[in-house]
């Protein structure tokens, strides 16, 4: 299949969103996007914005005109408060704006073939021994794991309109201003940093280049299927003392408890003290070619 020329991304000024905007255009492939802020429409020849309101079923269907491919980043944060209204919030923004692409696009004349959708590894159950490939259908029974098995069904949806569709299952993306690094600095810069939880739980981590850059691979080779968007997953417990080396500054306890944790995040706090031990084994034998698979490599760039 020939490279699309001409992209729709949801979620384009988001963390991922922004950094393959500009790969794209790098590139010379266009983009258009949606926004729900009327003031944040841009119209360049290369990056031109669309008004949608995913909670009210408003969408403009010009943002579909020579398009031939969708890439689906739209979706609450998942690290503020979860409470039940915040929930709800987290599944909407993610199945609901879907829905939305699917319904309008079912009834429309356009020449869309590729649906490349986020995903979570948040999907697979926490564990400290188990490996999780692609081909692993097991679903979390906790929140994310609902989360990202609805998302994943919205995603599959898109088969029914004759698209290939591609699921990418993100790990925790890595970047200098943005994501989970500035949480993790946070404590250690201060001299209070420490392990999280048994400091044992795995962080299947990305580097920011290289989940935009599977993204697209992806487009580009024109791919379907699961992929796991991670590099070479380490303990929390490393992650952190690497950081602290890098930063020059002590581990301030051996450990912050786990109830601590549930006390000051909630329910959250599984996204600190839980996680997943995940391969990215199926991205590589496809040839992407990871910048850093290595957590050193990571923090070295991020940390410079």
């Amino acid at each position: 299949m020939s490279m699309a020329e001409k992209i729709l991304i949801t979620g384009a000024t988001g963390l991922i969103g922004s950094e393959l905007v500009s790969l794209c255009n790098e590139n010379n492939v266009a983009v258009h996007y949606f926004t729900t802020r009327k003031e944040k429409i841009e119209n360049l020849p290369d990056y031109q914005g669309f008004y949608w309101n995913p909670a009210k079923g408003v969408i403009d269907k010009n943002a579909f005109e020579g398009v031939t491919a969708i890439v689906n980043l739209v979706g609450a944060s998942i690290s503020n408060r979860w409470t039940e209204k915040y929930k709800q919030i987290i599944v909407d923004s993610r199945v609901k704006s879907m829905e939305l692409i699917y319904d309008t696009l079912k009834d429309m004349d356009h020449n869309i073939g590729h649906f490349i959708s986020a995903s979570g590894i948040n999907i697979y159950p926490s564990s400290k021994g188990t490996l999780y490939t692609e081909e692993d259908d097991v679903v979390a029974d906790s929140f994310l794991g609902k989360v990202v098995s609805a998302w994943e069904n919205a995603a599959t949806d898109f088969k029914n309109l004759g698209m290939d569709v591609a699921r990418v299952r993100t790990g925790m993306v890595l970047a200098k201003d943005d994501g989970a690094l500035p949480k993790l600095l946070q404590p250690i810069k201060l001299g209070v940093g420490a392990p999280l939880g048994s400091g044992e739980q795995w962080q299947s981590w990305i580097h920011i280049e290289d989940i935009a850059g599977i993204y697209y691979f992806i487009l580009k080779n024109r791919l379907e299927g699961i992929y796991n968007a991670v590099a070479d997953p380490v303990s929390n417990k490393k992650m952190t003392k690497l950081i602290a080396n890098r930063l020059g500054k002590p581990l301030w306890m051996p450990k912050v408890p786990a109830f601590a944790l549930k006390i000051v995040l909630g329910e959250m706090s599984t996204l600190v003290v839980e996680g997943q031990l995940v391969s990215s084994r199926k991205i590589k034998k496809v040839g992407y070619p990871f910048k850093f698979y290595n957590i050193d490599a990571a923090l070295n760039d991020l940390l410079k």
